[in-house]
């Protein structure tokens, strides 16, 4: 059974209109461990420090929803990882990556990754699997979203964002190697969040996160990322689907209503009125308080201002999630996330 919290987004994100506007926030390793004074290696290598730090979040902010929720992630390197991309491990910020160094016509070689066993996937799915049918996870909590990186960013991090960009603006020569990338990381992405379901017992949604097709020309985005992009949604239907790109993708705004999710989670670079104009009254916007000007370094007081003035530009008739307008900043302090509240029960 839903808690609360999740009952009221589960509302929105399906076109109701609630008590009040949900609260949710995207908060990562980077947020987590530092809000609890971990280091970062610590945070990945104790599951039981993880679990704490995750419930203890949830327990002091019990009106917020934290997506995707009780995440097991290793930052941008879980599917990156499944390709043999070389993982940094950092001590107080989230994994990098080192790209791999492929010629163009090798792109299309790329191996398949079966996330059973390849890479940090197989890793995460047996985490979800221990948490919620091993007793690990302490009742009633359950996971209910679970989250993958979109076939474009995939594909950046793995054959690195200069080269992979460079080589969509030298199209047609290059649009063949693209192409055959696109493929491989977009069936990733799908096969990847569909093992994730498969561990949970009450699962509700995926969160597509793909910053990198906010950074496409309006016509590759809808010759080249939407039919990709659709391909992933489409296999989720009857969940709530969360797409996250805080790139300020202005241009983009008339495609998206095209593609088959339900909740956007826009920048903070957009106005909220003007992005909820263009999805239309069938999609939800989650957005869109500044992550870092704010949230992070604005005093409570500023929050709520912020706040205030998000829902008078999106929460009019329903459809708004409010929420920082990206991932939550590690800096963050808890006065300004219940600030953040209580500006939506105001």
């Amino acid at each position: 059974m839903l808690s609360y919290p999740w009952e009221n987004f589960v509302t929105v994100a399906q076109g109701g209109e609630p008590d009040t506007i949900p609260a949710a926030l995207l908060v990562d390793c980077s947020f987590i461990s530092s809000a609890y004074g971990m280091n970062t290696l610590d945070f990945f290598m104790y599951p039981n420090q993880w679990l704490n730090a995750y419930l203890t979040l949830m327990a002091r902010f019990p009106d917020v929803i934290f997506l995707p929720g009780l995440w097991v992630e290793y930052g941008v390197a879980a599917e990156a990882s499944a390709f043999g991309t070389p993982v940094m491990w950092r001590q107080d910020e989230a994994p990098a990556l080192r790209p791999l160094t492929l010629p163009l016509e090798a792109w299309g070689s790329l191996r398949r990754p079966d996330p059973y066993s390849d890479g940090m996937m197989a890793m995460i799915l047996r985490r979800y699997w221990n948490l919620e049918h091993n007793g690990e996870l302490p009742e009633p909590h359950r996971i209910h979203v679970v989250a993958a990186r979109g076939p474009f960013s995939i594909a950046a991090h793995v054959l690195g964002v200069s080269a992979f960009m460079r080589a969509i603006e030298d199209e047609p020569d290059s649009t063949r190697a693209v192409l055959d990338a696109l493929e491989i990381t977009t069936e990733t992405t799908i096969r990847f969040l569909q093992a994730q379901l498969g561990c949970l017992r009450e699962p509700v949604g995926i969160m597509l996160l793909d910053d990198t097709v906010g950074m496409l020309a309006r016509d590759v985005f809808n010759r080249m990322a939407r039919p990709f992009l659709s391909r992933v949604f489409d296999s989720f239907d009857g969940l709530i689907r969360i797409f996250h790109n805080n790139t300020p993708c202005r241009h983009l705004l008339p495609l998206l209503p095209t593609l088959n999710f339900e909740v956007f989670h826009t920048s903070h670079q957009l106005n909220l009125a003007e992005v909820k104009a263009a999805l239309g009254p069938r999609k939800t916007v989650m957005g869109n308080l500044p992550p870092l000007g704010v949230m992070a370094h604005g005093t409570p007081a500023q929050v709520v201002a912020a706040a205030k003035e998000c829902i008078a530009l999106g929460g009019r008739g329903g459809g708004m999630i409010l929420s920082a307008g990206g991932t939550l900043h590690a800096d963050t302090p808890a006065d300004n996330i219940d600030a953040l509240v209580s500006a939506t029960h105001a």
